[in-house]
C-alpha cells in the first residue's frame, strides 16, 4: 500500500493527512497558515509533513494551494490571499523535507480527489465547481486534469457574467463569483430582509440586524421558511444553472459536481439548479443532460486529491 501526504494550504489553515491509495486518510493534521510570510508558509508545510512521515513511510508529497501554479506545478505565480509572488514553493518544502514534492492549485486538487474516489468516479470528464467565499474550478477531460498551457486554466469564478457589474477582488467587473458564491448569497439575502423586514423574520432574529447577517443564518432562516433566505438561494441556483449550461457549451462534460462551503446547504438549492441547467442549456431537448451532483469527500477532498496527484507525478 503506497502512502503520500497530502497537504491543503488555506488563507488561514493548512490541513494535512497520509492517504493510501485508496484515498483512505490514515492520519490527519492541522495547523494555522502564517499566511503574512511565505517561507514561513513552506515550514509550517514542512513541519506538517515531516510529523506525518515520521509516523508513517510515505513516497511523496502533494501541496494543494489557492493561487495560480506554473505548468512545472512548482511556483505560485499569485496567490490573492497569501503573501506568495513567483514563490519556488516545490523546492522549499522538497529540501525541508527530502521528499517528492508536487504542487498544484487547491480546486484543480479537489476536482481531482472528487474524480478519483468521489462523486465524480467512473465518468471521464467532469467539471468541479467550488462555491464558497469565491467560486473555483476544476476541470478533468478525458480522464487527466486539465490545466491549460501555462497551469492557470479552470479559473471558473472569474468568467464574466455581467459587464460592467459587481466590482471583482481579481480587479475586474462583474465575474461568476459575484453572483452565485457564498458571498453573493449573503448580500442576496441582506438586501431581500433590508427591502422587506417582514420577509424575514427568523434571519433578524437570528442576526440581530442586517448587517449582522451571515451565511449560516441564511442557511438555518431558509430551513424555516424565511422567504428572504429562501429568494437569496434562488438568486444563487438561477446564477449558478446559467454558468454551468455556459460551461458545457464549451467543455461538454458528463458531470458538473458541485462543492465547497455552500454545498452543505445544497439541498436548498440543487435542484433548481438542475432544473435552470435544463432550461438554459445550448440545445437542449437534442442533447444527453449532463448529471449534477454535490461533492462527497467534503474537508478532505483537497488533502485527498493533492495526495494522488503526487502519486501520479
Amino acid at each position: 500500500m503506497a502512502l503520500t501526504i497530502g497537504v491543503d494550504v488555506g488563507g488561514t489553515k493548512i490541513a494535512s493527512g497520509v492517504v493510501d491509495d485508496d484515498g483512505r486518510v490514515i492520519e490527519r493534521g492541522l495547523r494555522r497558515t502564517p499566511a503574512e510570510n511565505p517561507e514561513k508558509v513552506a515550514e509550517t508545510i514542512a513541519d506538517a509533513v515531516t510529523e506525518l512521515a515520521a509516523r508513517h513511510q510515505v513516497e511523496a508529497v502533494g501541496v494543494g494551494a489557492a493561487g495560480f501554479v506554473d505548468e512545472t506545478r512548482s511556483i505560485i505565480r499569485f496567490a490573492p490571499n497569501l503573501a506568495w509572488r513567483e514563490e519556488p514553493l516545490r523546492k522549499r518544502v522538497s529540501e525541508l523535507v527530502g521528499l517528492p514534492v508536487v504542487v498544484e492549485n487547491d480546486a484543480n486538487a479537489m476536482a481531482w480527489g472528487e474524480y478519483r474516489f468521489g462523486a465524480g468516479r467512473g465518468e471521464s470528464h467532469v467539471v468541479c465547481v467550488t462555491v464558497g467565499t469565491g467560486i473555483g474550478g476544476g476541470i478533468v477531460l478525458g480522464g487527466e486534469l486539465y490545466r491549460g498551457r501555462w497551469g492557470m486554466g479552470a479559473e471558473l469564478g472569474h468568467v464574466q457574467a455581467v459587464p460592467d457589474g459587481r466590482p471583482c477582488g481579481c480587479g475586474n467587473r462583474g465575474c461568476w463569483e459575484k453572483y452565485a458564491s457564498g458571498s453573493a448569497l449573503l448580500l442576496e439575502a441582506r438586501n431581500n430582509a433590508e427591502a422587506d423586514p417582514s420577509s424575514a423574520p427568523h434571519l433578524l432574529r437570528l442576526a440581530g440586524s442586517v448587517d449582522a447577517i451571515k451565511g449560516e443564518h441564511v442557511t438555518e432562516a431558509a430551513r424555516h421558511g424565511d422567504a428572504a433566505a429562501l429568494e437569496a438561494f434562488d438568486a444563487i441556483a438561477g446564477w449558478l444553472a446559467q454558468g454551468l449550461a455556459d460551461l458545457a457549451a464549451i467543455l461538454d462534460p458528463g458531470r458538473f459536481i458541485l462543492g465547497g462551503g455552500v454545498s452543505g446547504a445544497a439541498d436548498l438549492f440543487v435542484d433548481k439548479v438542475r432544473e435552470g441547467y435544463a432550461e438554459r442549456l445550448t440545445g437542449r431537448g437534442h442533447r444527453p443532460l449532463a448529471e449534477i451532483r454535490v461533492a462527497e469527500l467534503g474537508p478532505s477532498a483537497g488533502v485527498v486529491g493533492a495526495a494522488d496527484l503526487a502519486r501520479l507525478r
